[in-house]
């Protein structure tokens, strides 16, 4: 039987903290992690230990034995998980929204030369056969919001 695919909307704020440390260091061991979490944070050790164990029991980490203690790996990427949240925050409001949401995400967040590249290209291609307004989808019939 295929594993039903995890929400990012099931791991909670604390838990994204562990997982952008193990993405960030690739792979990491419990003390790192618990440094790293403790830097920023005034979580116990224990409370920090049980977060990555509920991390691995959702199949988002992965853990290997290393001598007395494990190494954990991330079993997706930040990418999807970050693509995988957006989309499913943008499905919750209006198709007629979601431009402005988008052009705001674009205007106030910190985004690279090639990152933006890679946007004015995707726009480029869209442009042709984009509609000049997208029907709201929030009622059954198609209403303007």
């Amino acid at each position: 039987m295929e594993k039903e695919k995890l929400s990012s909307t099931d791991i909670s704020d604390a838990e994204w903290e562990i997982m952008r440390i193990i993405w960030t260091l690739k792979q990491a061991h419990t003390k790192e992690i618990i440094d790293q979490i403790q830097a920023k944070k005034t979580w116990s050790d224990s409370s920090i230990k049980t977060l990555i164990r509920r991390l691995t029991k959702k199949g988002l980490l992965e853990a290997k034995q290393d001598g007395r203690g494990f190494l954990y790996l991330p079993t997706v990427t930040q990418t999807d998980m970050m693509f995988d949240a957006t989309k499913e925050l943008l499905n919750r409001i209006c198709n007629m929204n979601k431009g402005d949401v988008i052009f705001n995400l674009v205007k106030d967040s910190p985004i690279s030369k090639a990152d933006l590249e890679k946007i004015k290209s995707e726009i480029d291609k869209k442009m042709p056969t984009a509609p000049e307004v997208v029907a709201c989808n929030c009622l059954k019939e198609n209403v303007n919001c």
